[in-house]
C-alpha cells in the first residue's frame, strides 16, 4: 500500500513538473565547458528556472549540436529553430556589422569602463538593440553584452612585440570580418584568416605566427605546445559576448516571464564578467610557467600602438553600416563611463 502511494506521489509530481514548463528556451554556446559562455548559461539557466518557478525550461546546447558557425546559428534564431545564441562581434559580422565597433581597438580602457559601458539600459546598449533588432527585421533581438575570454592581446610565435615596428611582416590569425584584417594591416602585419579550430595546426606549421587572444583561450587550446611563446598584454580590445534571442519567443512571453529572462540575462552577464578574472590569473601563470613571455607595453608603447591603429576608426566610420553612428555612441558612453568611474573614485579615496 505505502509502495503505491509513493509511486503516485512520484508520478504526480512528475507531472507537476512537466505541466509546470510552459516555456522552453534552447539556448546554444559553439564553446565548451570551460568557456566563459558555459559559465554564464549555467547561472542564466539556475536563475530563470528556479525565479520563474519551474514555468519556463531552458536546455543548454554545448558546441555544435544545432549550428556550427555565427551565420548558421543566427538564422536559427532568426527562425525560431533556436532561442539563445551567443555570438563574438566576429561571428555576427556577416549579418550586423555594426557590432565590429567592440573589436575598434584601444577605446576601452579597462574592465571597470568597459563593464559600464556594456550595462543593460546605458546609451550605447540600447543604441546596439534597436540596431540589431531593426537590421533584423524584429526577428533577432540583442539581450545583453557580456564577455567572452577577458581582453584580446597580441601573441606570436616569433618575438616579443613592444611596439608596432615588432609587428612588421607577421602572419597574424584573424577571423573573416573586415575590421580585424583592417587592423593588423594597420600594424603592419599580414592578416591570415584562418577558422578557430586549425589555429594550433597553423602555428605548428608556420601558416600563421600570431593571433588576437585572451590568455583562458590560448591555454585552454594549448597554444604554447604549437610553439606561441609571446604575449603583449596591449588590451587593444574587451572581447565582447553578444548573446541573442529570438524576438517571437521573447515578446510571446507574458510580461512577468519575460522580466525573468531579463534578469537572467543580467545574471549571465555579471558572471562572464567574472570569470575571465579569475580564469586569467591561473591561465598567466601556467603560460609563464611553461617559459612564455609576458610583456606589459609602457604607457608611450600603448600610445604609439593606438596611433598606428587610428586609420582603422576612419576606415569603420566610412565603410561599415551604420559605423559612424554605432562609432559615436561608444565613444560618447565611454567618455561618460570615465568621467563617473572618476567621480566614484575620486570619493572613495576621500
Amino acid at each position: 500500500m505505502l509502495k503505491t502511494v509513493t509511486a503516485a506521489a512520484m508520478l504526480a509530481g512528475s507531472a507537476i513538473a512537466v505541466q509546470a514548463a510552459e516555456y522552453t528556451i534552447r539556448a546554444t554556446a559553439n564553446s565548451n565547458e570551460n568557456d566563459e559562455d558555459y559559465d554564464g548559461l549555467v547561472v542564466f539557466k539556475n536563475f530563470v528556472e528556479q525565479a520563474s518557478n519551474g514555468a519556463i525550461e531552458v536546455e543548454m546546447f554545448i558546441g555544435t549540436q544545432l549550428c556550427s558557425n555565427g551565420a548558421e546559428c543566427l538564422q536559427g534564431v532568426a527562425d525560431g529553430s533556436i532561442d539563445v545564441y551567443i555570438s563574438t562581434s566576429g561571428g555576427a559580422s556577416g549579418i550586423f556589422p555594426f557590432v565590429q565597433v567592440l573589436d575598434l581597438p584601444y577605446l576601452m580602457a579597462d574592465d571597470r569602463v568597459a563593464e559600464t559601458v556594456l550595462e543593460n539600459g546605458s546609451s550605447f546598449v540600447q543604441k546596439m538593440q534597436e540596431m540589431t533588432l531593426d537590421a533584423s527585421g524584429g526577428a533577432i533581438r540583442l539581450m545583453t553584452i557580456g564577455n567572452t575570454g577577458g581582453w584580446r592581446n597580441f601573441a606570436n610565435t616569433e618575438r616579443r612585440v613592444a611596439s608596432p615596428a615588432d609587428m612588421e611582416g607577421l602572419k597574424i590569425r584573424t577571423v573573416v570580418a573586415d575590421l580585424p584584417q583592417e587592423l593588423v594591416k594597420a600594424l603592419g602585419a599580414s592578416p591570415t584568416p584562418i577558422p578557430w579550430p586549425e589555429l594550433f595546426t597553423s602555428f605548428q606549421t608556420g601558416v600563421v605566427e600570431g593571433s588576437k587572444n585572451g590568455i583562458t583561450d590560448i591555454m585552454n587550446m594549448k597554444f604554447p605546445d604549437a610553439g606561441l611563446k609571446y604575449v603583449t598584454l596591449d588590451g587593444h580590445a574587451y572581447m565582447g559576448a553578444l548573446w541573442f534571442m529570438n524576438n517571437e519567443k521573447f515578446m510571446a512571453m507574458p510580461e512577468d516571464m519575460r522580466r525573468v529572462v531579463v534578469d537572467g540575462f543580467y545574471q549571465l552577464q555579471q558572471a562572464t564578467f567574472a570569470s575571465p578574472k579569475r580564469k586569467s590569473i591561473a591561465a598567466y601563470e601556467e603560460f609563464a610557467a611553461a617559459g612564455g613571455d609576458l610583456y606589459v607595453p609602457t604607457p608611450e608603447e600603448k600610445a604609439a600602438f593606438k596611433e598606428a591603429a587610428a586609420p582603422v576608426y576612419d576606415w569603420f566610420k566610412s565603410s561599415v553600416d551604420g559605423g559612424g553612428e554605432i562609432f559615436d555612441a561608444l565613444t560618447a558612453a565611454v567618455a561618460d563611463a570615465e568621467q563617473e568611474i572618476d567621480a566614484a573614485r575620486q570619493a572613495d579615496m576621500k
